[in-house]
C-alpha cells in the first residue's frame, strides 16, 4: 500500500557563482506526478485495486498540485474527478510501460550539462531557479509556467502549502530521447534565466520613456530569445540546433533557416508597420503571435542573428547584445556586412528606421 508520506525524487544542483557564495543555479528534477501514476497503473497491471492512499499520493504529489495551479490560471477546466478518468483509462493502461522506461532514461540524465549550457549564454547576473517536472497528463504539450512569481533571484519560495516560482513541465513522451530531454530542459531554462537579467536595467528605463509603438517593437524583438535558447540547448554556433532530435524536425529547421532571408524582411515590415501606426498594439500582437509556429522566425531568425554574432564578434559580445534591445539588431547588422565581403554570404539587414527607433532619445 502506498502512503501519502513519500519523500519525493528529487535532483537538486547548486552552482555558486558569486565572490559571496551566492547560488546562480539551483535545478530540481521532481517526478512525483509520473511516480504516483504509474504505481497506480502498476496496480491495474496486476488486476489490483487502486487504493484511496494510492489516489492521495498523486493528488498531494507537487508535479499535480502544480500542474493543477497551472491549468487554473489558465481557466481550464481540471479536476480530480476527470484526471480520475483519464488514469484509468485502457488507452493509458497499454502505454504504461513505455512511461516507465522513458521516466527512468530521463532520470538519469545529467541536469548539470543543460543548467551548464544555460548559463554559458547568460550574462554573469542572471540566475536560474526552476523545477522540472515530467508529468504524464491528458495534453501532449510541454511549458514553462509561473516565471515571474516569487523571488527568482533567491529561488522557489513555499505559500501555505504550494509551491511557487519557474517551473518547467514536460510531456511524458517515449519518442523523446535523454539527450533531446536534456537539450529541451536547456532551452526553457535559457529562458528563466534570460528573464532574471533582460532586458538591461537600463535599456527598460530608456524605453519606458519612448512612445508605445516602439515600446511594442522592443517587447516583441524580445522573442528573439527562442532563437537565443536554440543556440544555448545545442552547446555553440557550430552545433546543429536539432543534433539530437529526430530526421524530420532537422528537416523541418533545415528548410526554415533556408528562409531566413525572407523571414528577416517580412519581420522588418512587421516593425515598420507598427511603428508608423499601421498595426496598434492588438493588432501587433496578434500578428507576432504567428511567427512562433513550431518554430517559426522568433527561432530561426534569432537562432541565425545570434549565431552570426557570436562568429563575428565572439559570444561574451552576443551575450551583451541580447540583453540591450537597443543594440542587439544594430550589431547584427555590423556583423552581416562582415560576413558579406568579398566571398561571404550575402545576409538581409534590419532596415535604418527601425535601428534608428530603438536607439536611446536625448
Amino acid at each position: 500500500m502506498h502512503t501519502r508520506f513519500l519523500v519525493i525524487p528529487i535532483l537538486l544542483i547548486s552552482i555558486a557563482a558569486t565572490a559571496q557564495n551566492s547560488v546562480r543555479v539551483q535545478v530540481r528534477l521532481v517526478t512525483d506526478e509520473a511516480d504516483a501514476v504509474l504505481a497506480i497503473l502498476a496496480d491495474r497491471k496486476a488486476n489490483a485495486a487502486v487504493s484511496d492512499a494510492a489516489w492521495q499520493r498523486l493528488f498531494d504529489s507537487e508535479g499535480y498540485r502544480r500542474l493543477k495551479q497551472r491549468e487554473a490560471s489558465m481557466k481550464r477546466a481540471f479536476t480530480d474527478d476527470d484526471f480520475k478518468k483519464f488514469v484509468l483509462s485502457d488507452e493509458l493502461l497499454q502505454r504504461a510501460a513505455g512511461l516507465g522506461q522513458t521516466l527512468k532514461k530521463w532520470q538519469q540524465a545529467d541536469i548539470t550539462r543543460p543548467a551548464g549550457l544555460a548559463l554559458a549564454y547568460l550574462p554573469a547576473e542572471a540566475n536560474i531557479h526552476a523545477a522540472i517536472y515530467p508529468v504524464i497528463k491528458p495534453l501532449k504539450n510541454s511549458f514553462v509556467f509561473d516565471v515571474k512569481s516569487g523571488d527568482v533571484k533567491s529561488g522557489e519560495v513555499q505559500t501555505g502549502d504550494v509551491q511557487t516560482g519557474p517551473a518547467i513541465f514536460l510531456y511524458l513522451d517515449p519518442d523523446v530521447s535523454r539527450e533531446k530531454f536534456e537539450n529541451t530542459v536547456a532551452h526553457e531554462l535559457h529562458h528563466i534565466g534570460y528573464g532574471t537579467c533582460c532586458p538591461l536595467k537600463e535599456t527598460a528605463a530608456l524605453l519606458t520613456a519612448q512612445p508605445e509603438q516602439v515600446r511594442t517593437v522592443a517587447k516583441w524583438i524580445g522573442a528573439f530569445g527562442e532563437g537565443f535558447a536554440m543556440l544555448a540547448a545545442a552547446g555553440g554556433a557550430d552545433v546543429h540546433p536539432h543534433a539530437v532530435s529526430k530526421a524530420e524536425d532537422r528537416k523541418r529547421w533545415d528548410h526554415d533557416v533556408a528562409g531566413f532571408a525572407k523571414d528577416q524582411q517580412e519581420l522588418d515590415v512587421f516593425f515598420r508597420k507598427i511603428l508608423s501606426g499601421k498595426l496598434n498594439t492588438e493588432q501587433a500582437d496578434e500578428q507576432a503571435y504567428t511567427y512562433f509556429g513550431v518554430q517559426g522566425p522568433w527561432y530561426t531568425v534569432g537562432w541565425k542573428m545570434a549565431v552570426t554574432i557570436e562568429k563575428v564578434y565572439g559570444r561574451p559580445r552576443l551575450i551583451q547584445a541580447m540583453c540591450n534591445t537597443s543594440d542587439l539588431l544594430k550589431l547584427y547588422n555590423q556583423a552581416a556586412q562582415e560576413v558579406a565581403k568579398p566571398g561571404g554570404e550575402p545576409l538581409p539587414l534590419w532596415s535604418p528606421e527601425v535601428l534608428k527607433a530603438l536607439q536611446p532619445q536625448p
